[in-house]
Parts: C-alpha cells; structure tokens; sequence
C-alpha cells in the first residue's frame, strides 16, 4: 500500500496538465461564441463562406524555439494561407523549431531583426515553451509597438501571460490557459472564462482545442479592417515586395 500515495500524486499531476502542457488526442473545449457548431451540409456551406481575400496582408507568428503547441501554429498559418495573406514566422534563435507534438518549423527571422511595421498582424503562438518570452524584452516590444500602431495582436494558451507583463491587458478582455489566469488578473486584465475573446484589436485564446476558432477570429478581423479601408487602398499590398503564402507543410 506504499505506493498508492505515489500513484495519487502522480494522477493528479497528469491531471493539471492537462491541455498546453500536455499532448492530448482530444481536448476539452470551451465555447468560442455563444453559437452552436454547425455540423453536416451547414459546415460545408460555412467553410465556403470563411473564404477571405487576405492577400498583400502579411502576419508574423512568434513561437518558441522549443515546444511551441503544434495546433496553434498549424492552424492560424493555414486559415492564413488560405486566405492568401502572407505568413513569416519569428523565434529566439535561428534553427528548426520543434512543437510539442514534434511539428518543425525553420524560422524567417529572430526577434531581433523584427520591423512591426511590416505587419498587419503579430501572433504569440502558445504551448509550454512559450514561457520563455513572459519576460522577454524584445517580445514585449514588439507586441507593444504592433498594439500602438493598431495592429492586431493575438496570443493562445499561456502565451496571453507576454501580453499581460507587456502591459498590454489592462483594463482589456482576455482569456487564456487556466494557469495563467492568475497573472492576467494581477495584470489587470477582465479575464473572460471563454475559448476565443476578442477585445479591439487584441484577441487571445484558451489552448489548443480553441486554436481553430482563434485561427477564424484572427482571419476575421483581419477582413473587416480590409473592408474599413478607403476604397482606392484596398489593393495597394501592405509591403513593397511581393507576400509570400507559407501554408504548414510537415
């Protein structure tokens, strides 16, 4: 009987980390609206609807150099892509990084050499390894300066944490993975027990069961500043040079 004290500790801690922390097959999910998830004809219709032209808006998406989520990075880069909106993706270092889930994904640049003003949009990718830019400088800089331009700024699973110690949560609407609830709180966020919330142009998610639905609501907002655009900028790219589409490959 030794041994089942053991045996309780070590359930309960396979238990909390359950979701970012882990590598669940099928993750629990909480609601991103108030709606409910079309299924059969309904879905299919819907995906054809989801189609937005994107193109000339480039997005940059921050993941760890070691153990970023797999889905959310999986899935806003594809619903990006689909849309045509170019992807390029930012770490610590040079070098493949490798999700928790073992996806690879080499990186366009470092944080360093990151100019905000090129993006429409700036990504904080989550997963354990993202813990590594809670109190990194130069991410905080860079969703700083993307927030103070009026970009979007969106951030999954635990990576709201880098949003909050940037000092860009306060007073705002966020959501997160349960553990960093606490410190978006402290940070004076209106923390919101919901998958995918978006306040302005932040928008933040719970974990990777909501990554798709975050994926939508970043391709979303994106669209609906493309809409409020003067017509004659609507085809006028945001860079100089040519965008280029990165759909995920394996």
């Amino acid at each position: 009987m030794r041994g089942v004290p053991f045996l309780v500790v070590s359930v309960l801690t396979v238990l909390w980390l359950s979701g970012c922390g882990q590598k669940p097959e099928r993750p629990t999910r909480r609601p991103a609206t108030g709606t409910a998830p079309a299924t059969g004809r309904e879905e299919q219709e819907g995906k054809m609807e989801d189609v937005m032209d994107l193109a000339g808006m480039d997005v940059l998406m921050v993941v760890a150099s070691n153990n970023f989520r797999d889905e959310e990075y999986l899935e806003p880069a594809a619903a990006l892509a689909k849309d045509k909106a170019g992807v390029f993706v930012a770490s610590s270092r040079k070098g493949i990084c490798t999700g928790m889930l073992g996806h690879k994904v080499a990186p366009d640049l470092v944080l360093s050499d990151v100019d905000v003003s090129k993006y429409v949009a700036v990504i904080f990718v989550g997963g354990s390894g993202a813990a590594e830019y809670f109190n990194d400088s130069t991410a905080h800089k860079i969703a700083r300066d993307a927030a103070a331009r009026g970009e979007l700024v969106c951030a999954i699973c635990i990576a709201p944490s880098i949003l909050a110690n940037a000092g860009l949560l306060k007073g705002k609407k966020a959501t997160s993975f349960a553990s960093e609830k606490r410190n978006l709180v402290a940070k004076g966020a209106d923390y919101v027990d919901r998958g995918v919330v978006r306040d302005g142009n932040i928008i933040t998610a719970d974990g990777p069961a909501n990554a798709r639905a975050f994926a939508k609501a970043i391709c979303a907002a994106l669209a609906e500043g493309r809409a409020q655009e003067a017509p004659s900028n609507l085809l006028k790219p945001s860079r100089e040079d040519v965008p280029r589409d990165r759909p995920p490959g394996p």
